[in-house]
């Protein structure tokens, strides 16, 4: 059996991992799962796969966890550093699907650790990629993506050293607005923002499929996944959601993955690796489907993109301001405080105030993050005052 801890347990790709786990009872022992503030559902799915400890990140609520608990067998705990525990404790594999910067520090901890680490948190790669790489390399940590893109292109270089590779396609969905005009945009909700067509995602990743920049974040995160400079990486706007990113080698051939748009594909590539497991995931009919289309994307529209890649080629403590500023920005954006058009003048503006090194060390990463998000808060009340 495969011990695994998932870092992150009751958000989509956490329940997604679940319910893998869960129809795959003798191939899985849950040793760890982690919560930022949800009791409820994580002692719950800790009692369903008998984990041994279940973290809360809020230390405030280790008293309603523990109660949740009574009579279990698993042991609550909270804070930071039990997280870290959670992350470098006995399972072979760990989940990293806490959103956001906050699952940084345990992501480390587990590459650190030397797990293999199912990479869902692209943030970690795009605040702190060369020491994430770096540690991976020097532990011999395996990082496995498990974003739909990363997994497509990882899955499309099976059994081949990447040395013949020519570029990397990555794919967008376009997300809810990619018809919109520019009038639309601008008074554009946070309720038709979160509305997905295609994929079942929580809300600041929604918001960021919507202007594009989780695509830009995607691209700073299989910069570092896949060791591509910017002029090989690139985005075409897919709308079917089918193929999951391209891969182009030096010979002219294209290697594509297809599949529904089931994050519980990549997962269980992710989970079951270097073998293949079962899923419940919709078996893709490309009769149905009738036609793909591609387009390439629009960057006056959707300027959260060429923030992105703009970030990426300056490297330094660009890719580490554009992430806090973006996550400030949206987290404003889905309380009502601005317009979705300016979320990204947030971060452009970020990133022009913002210039300093490539953080050396995660406590560095943290400096900066916080500092960002403190600058564009103030933005933020400036703006609405």
């Amino acid at each position: 059996m495969k011990k695994i801890s998932i870092l992150g347990a009751t958000g989509s790709i956490g329940k997604s991992t679940l319910d893998l786990i869960e129809r795959s009872p003798n191939a899985f022992e849950v040793e760890a799962l982690t919560a930022a503030v949800n009791v409820t559902a994580l002692a719950e799915a800790a009692r369903r796969t008998n984990a041994k400890l279940a973290v809360i990140a809020d230390d405030s609520r280790l008293a309603e966890l523990s109660d949740a608990l009574s009579g279990s067998g698993c042991r609550a705990a909270s804070g930071s550093n039990a997280l870290v525990e959670a992350a470098t404790g006995d399972a072979d594999l760990v989940m990293a699907a806490i959103v956001g910067c906050a699952g940084l520090k345990p992501t480390m901890a587990a590459v650190e650790a030397g797990k293999t680490v199912a990479l869902a948190n692209k943030e970690a790669l795009v605040t702190a990629g060369g020491l994430m790489m770096t540690a991976a390399e020097s532990n011999g940590t395996a990082l496995l993506p498990v974003d739909s893109e990363h997994n497509a292109i990882f899955q499309c270089l099976a059994g081949s050293d990447g040395k013949g590779v020519s570029r990397i396609i990555l794919t967008a969905s376009g997300g809810p607005f990619w018809t919109a005009t520019a009038d639309q945009l601008r008074e554009a909700t946070p309720e038709q923002a979160v509305a997905h067509p295609k994929w079942n995602m929580g809300a600041k990743i929604s918001v960021d499929s919507a202007t594009l920049m989780n695509k830009g974040l995607e691209l700073i995160e299989a910069h570092y996944l896949f060791g591509l400079p910017s002029n090989q990486i690139d985005v075409l706007i897919h709308p079917q959601s089918v193929v999951h990113s391209l891969v182009e080698f030096m010979d002219g051939s294209v290697l594509a993955q297809l599949g529904s748009p089931d994050m519980r594909i990549p997962i269980a590539y992710a989970l079951a690796w270097p073998e293949r497991m079962e899923t419940p995931a919709q078996r893709l009919d490309l009769a149905a489907v009738a036609r793909l289309d591609f387009e390439q994307p629009d960057l006056d529209r959707f300027p959260a993109l060429r923030l992105a890649r703009a970030a990426m080629e300056e490297g330094g403590s660009a890719p580490a301001v554009l992430n806090a500023a973006n996550e400030v920005a949206v987290a404003s954006f889905l309380n009502g405080r601005i317009r979705f058009t300016e979320i990204p003048r947030l971060v452009e503006r970020a990133l022009e105030e913002n210039r300093r090194a490539a953080p050396d060390t995660i406590e560095e990463v943290f400096e900066i993050d916080g500092d960002v998000r403190r600058a564009v808060a103030g933005a933020v009340e400036e703006m609405c005052a």
